[in-house]
């Protein structure tokens, strides 16, 4: 006689009560809740720790290059692009930092009256009056102050975070292979050749970004400088170091940063302000246009609107961080939704990302 299969006569199921149900949906909506939150902090920490991998591929390119140029060995390469950067760094500031000092102290006594000269100017127009009217009003400062509160908010401080980032930098370009060998080891056998395509297409696609970034912003440094010095405007050395700060900010940071050279050109005449004003868009469009796709040539194409959605998106969740981070993050996923979703529904398309794609003018 064959063995009695317990399959057979299953175990009837019990019938939850009613209350069992309601504590069963409460718990899974508060470990929703719990989840969500962990999320949250945690996004914030993956931000810091693409931070940190972007200036591990900096040190990295200074390696590479150094190396090239001179045979030495690697390790005396990359401790001369680490050490030689923050020294390179500390002498900059200390040359230049009485001058951008006194600058900055002329600006903030200079920028208030200016402002409020704008303000009486713009008021004396029936539409600039109700513009006036629109930001003055009680609500409408309260939605900027609660807007600049959470746009300057991050998960340690600036302070804290620059620290972590600049560590996480340095340690990342110690041993590079042991994180990407330990990414690596995560997946299956038979997904290790994918995993490892899609941490060097990102690491190219991030070289990219920060090459153009970094050779842009010495650019628009040097010709704001230059232009708001020929033109006349006073502070132009802070003018110059905020606009190519604010070029880490793709749309958005060129026009915030014309705004403060506008108005102290205005405080001259009409004439001037619209003169500084041309040299802000023409140094942007030339930097923008025609510098930075000429670099970023192995980072993958991406469409101004999703930039600003992106953009738009990051830095409701996570403030500054993340709208400058918000163009390498939408690479990032771009380059695993292109490896682990496109390319299995559309097996005979060419692979176009494998000679480089130009990038699309996220300025």
């Amino acid at each position: 006689m064959p063995p009695k299969n317990h399959t057979d006569n299953p175990r009837p199921r019990k019938e939850l009560t009613f209350n069992e149900k309601v504590w069963h949906t409460v718990a899974i909506v508060a470990l929703l809740v719990v989840a969500i939150l962990i999320a949250r902090v945690a996004f914030n920490v993956l931000l810091m720790i693409l931070a940190g991998a972007l200036i591990s591929v900096y040190f990295h390119g200074l390696g590479d290059m150094i190396e090239r140029n001179t045979r030495w060995n690697r390790k005396l390469c990359m401790t001369i692009s680490v050490v030689g950067s923050f020294l390179i760094l500390l002498t900059l500031l200390w040359f230049m930092g009485t001058t951008i000092q006194k600058q900055l102290a002329a600006l903030s006594d200079s920028l208030p009256e200016t402002i409020n000269n704008f303000k009486a100017r713009l008021g004396s127009t029936p539409l600039g009056a109700k513009v006036l009217e629109y930001f003055t009003q009680d609500n409408g400062n309260d939605k900027m102050m609660s807007t600049a509160k959470s746009f300057f908010n991050t998960s340690f401080g600036v302070l804290g975070d620059i620290y972590i980032i600049m560590f996480l930098g340095i340690f990342f370009s110690t041993h590079p292979s042991l994180y990407k060998d330990g990414i690596v080891k995560l997946f299956p056998v038979q997904n290790k050749p994918l995993a490892r395509k899609v941490i060097d297409r990102t690491s190219q696609a991030l070289k990219g970004w920060l090459k153009g970034m970094m050779l842009s912003m010495v650019l628009i440094f040097i010709m704001i400088t230059t232009g708001l010095w020929i033109i006349g405007i006073p502070v132009a050395l802070v003018l110059a170091l905020l606009t190519a700060l604010l070029k880490l900010v793709p749309n958005f940071g060129s026009l915030a940063a014309m705004i403060p050279g506008v108005l102290l050109a205005l405080t001259k005449d009409l004439n001037t302000a619209i003169i500084t004003a041309l040299l802000y868009m023409v140094s942007q469009t030339i930097v923008s246009n025609i510098v930075t796709p000429l670099i970023q040539k192995k980072m993958i194409n991406i469409p101004p609107a999703l930039t600003i959605i992106s953009q738009v998106i990051m830095g409701v969740v996570s403030g500054v961080l993340g709208i400058i981070l918000a163009v390498p993050l939408l690479s990032i996923i771009i380059i695993l939704v292109d490896e682990i979703y496109v390319k299995k529904i559309n097996p005979d398309e060419p692979d176009d990302n494998e000679v480089g794609m130009s990038t699309a003018n996220a300025d």
